[in-house]
Order: C-alpha cells, then sequence, then structure tokens
C-alpha cells in the first residue's frame, strides 16, 4: 500500500469510532470568529462519523463562527458529551449567550440526547444562563446526567434561571416517562450566595438522583447551607459532598448533619474551611462515626479531630 494511502486511511480511522467517537480541539488555542476561521473545525465535524464527544476547551469562539459550528452539528444526532469548558476566552460578555442559542438550537435540531454537558470557566455571568434555558429545557437534556458549571459568574440571578430550567426539564421528561435522573452537579465559584443556593436546592429536592454535588466558594451562609441540606437528604445515592469554603456556623452545620443521618453511600465530604464551628462539627462528627460506613474522605481538619475523639 502506497505510503499517501496509509496516510489517508490513519486520517480516516482517527475521524471513527475508533477513537471513541471522541473529536477534540483541546487546548489549541484557536480564535474562530468569522465563518472563514471555523471552516477547518467545520470540516472535521462534517467529516466525523459517529460523533459522540466534541472538545472545545482552550479555544475561543465568536457569535458568527458559533453558528456555522452550530450548522454543522445539526447532522450529528449521536453527540452525547459536549467538553465547552473555557471556550471564550477574551469576548465580551455580551457575545456569549447568543454564541450558546445558536449551538443548543443545533442540538435541538439534532435530536441529541446528552448524558454530559460542562460550560465551567467561561465567564458568562446571569446572562449566559440564559444561553443555554431553553436546551436545558428541551427533550435533549431530559437525558443529562453531569452537569459542570464551574466559575461561570452566575450569581443569584444566574442559579434562579437554572432551577427554573432544570426543575422545567424535570417536570417534562417525567410527563414523558423517563425523568431527569440528573449524577453530577459542579457549580463552584458562582457566588449562588443564599437565594441561588436555595433556588437550586428546589431543584435538587425535586430530581432526587444526585450521586456528586460541587459547590464550593459560592458565598452561601446558613439559610443556605439548610435548604442544601435539606435537599441532599431526599437524594440517597448521594456519594460525594463539596461545599468547601462556605460558611456554615453552627446551624447550618446542624442541619448539614441531620442530613448525614440519611445518606448511607457517601465517600467523600469536604467541608474544609466551613466555619462548622464546635457545636456543629460535633454535630456532623457524631453523624459521621455512627452511620457513614463507606466514607473514605474528610477533608476539614476540624472534623477529622471531633472523628477521632468520638472513636476514642
Amino acid at each position: 500500500m502506497a505510503s499517501e494511502d496509509i496516510t489517508k486511511l490513519a486520517e480516516s480511522l482517527a475521524k471513527t469510532q475508533v477513537g471513541g467517537g471522541l473529536l477534540s480541539f483541546k487546548g489549541k488555542s484557536l480564535k474562530l470568529n468569522t465563518a472563514e476561521d471555523a471552516e477547518d473545525v467545520i470540516k472535521e465535524i462534517e467529516e466525523f462519523d459517529g460523533l459522540e464527544a466534541l472538545r472545545l476547551e482552550g479555544n475561543t469562539v465568536g457569535v458568527e463562527a458559533a453558528k456555522v459550528i452550530a450548522k454543522a452539528l445539526e447532522k450529528k444526532s449521536q453527540l452525547k458529551r459536549c467538553h465547552w469548558s473555557d471556550m471564550f476566552t477574551g469576548r465580551l460578555r455580551s457575545e456569549i449567550p447568543p454564541a450558546l442559542i445558536s449551538l443548543g438550537e443545533a442540538l435541538i435540531s439534532a435530536g441529541c440526547q446528552l448524558v454530559e454537558l460542562d460550560l465551567s470557566d467561561n465567564a458568562f455571568g446571569p446572562d449566559g444562563v440564559s444561553g443555554f434555558e431553553a436546551l436545558l429545557k428541551s427533550p435533549t437534556c431530559f437525558t443529562l446526567q453531569e452537569l459542570k458549571l464551574n466559575n461561570c459568574g452566575m450569581g443569584i440571578g444566574g442559579g434562579k434561571i437554572l432551577a427554573g430550567a432544570l426543575k422545567e426539564c424535570h417536570r417534562k421528561s417525567t410527563a414523558q416517562g423517563k425523568p431527569l435522573a440528573l449524577k453530577v452537579f459542579m457549580g463552584g465559584r458562582n457566588r449562588l450566595e443564599n437565594d441561588g443556593a436555595t433556588a437550586l436546592a428546589e431543584a435538587f429536592t425535586v430530581i432526587g438522583t444526585l450521586e456528586d454535588v460541587h459547590m464550593p466558594q459560592n458565598g452561601i451562609n446558613h439559610p443556605g447551607i439548610t435548604a442544601l441540606a435539606e435537599a441532599f437528604a431526599v437524594n440517597p445515592l448521594l456519594r460525594v459532598i463539596n461545599l468547601n469554603d462556605n460558611t456554615f456556623t453552627e446551624k447550618g452545620a446542624v442541619a448539614m448533619a441531620e442530613a448525614l443521618k440519611k445518606l448511607r453511600q457517601v465517600e467523600t465530604i469536604n467541608f474544609g474551611d466551613c466555619l462548622v464551628r464546635s457545636e456543629g462539627a460535633i454535630a456532623i462528627a457524631e453523624a459521621v462515626s455512627e452511620g457513614l460506613h463507606k466514607l473514605k474522605v474528610l477533608a476539614s481538619h476540624t472534623l477529622i479531630l471531633f472523628c477521632i475523639l468520638l472513636c476514642m
């Protein structure tokens, strides 16, 4: 076989399911402003048979480029995983919502059934959440299992929009006989504060299938922590809880301790830098020592100390 034929074969195999259905542009530092800028990306998407996962991290995608990429995705019904973190570097916040709307509409048009959506590290603020709100409410997300939105600056407003979209997704999917069964939620560093956290807690209560929840550094105080604790209590499959660097105080810690008594699958707890105070630490330590037999990781010096003392 001629060397050029071998080269063509290798290129063809690289664009098929041999690679697990993944097409990656991760970390290429592409600056995609116009349709012309995105020509190579579009070509690879169009020629990739069985596209199941698309990585766009570490590039910057403008409104016009997003529209033509979206057009290429309209024929990719098998797409399940969108790794779209850090893809708007240097963009105005006003550019991000229309870009997300275009991409979301393409996924809906294609009839995709997503299992993972990662939009982390895109500083889109509350308006950005509106950019993928329709996507979250659509049948494309009825199958969603992992939603990753770390470091997006959503704020209280964005948290409320997100919570409403998740509840609507659950309502619609339930009506079709297959309720949304979200397993992983990551929403750290979003300035959610109490109101945003409380809104999401309402959504978590409705969903009830969460296994991993990561919401560190969100400025949440005891009212929000209490709301989350109550929501966690009705998600019996929870394995990982990361609320690092929020402010529990005794009230929030006691509420969380009560929730932990109902959760038997927990393997990892990160309540570091959460100001649980002595009484709160004792309550959580008692809950941990009495019932969390699967616990492998406890990230909090104060809680570890109290757990040791209780076990002596």
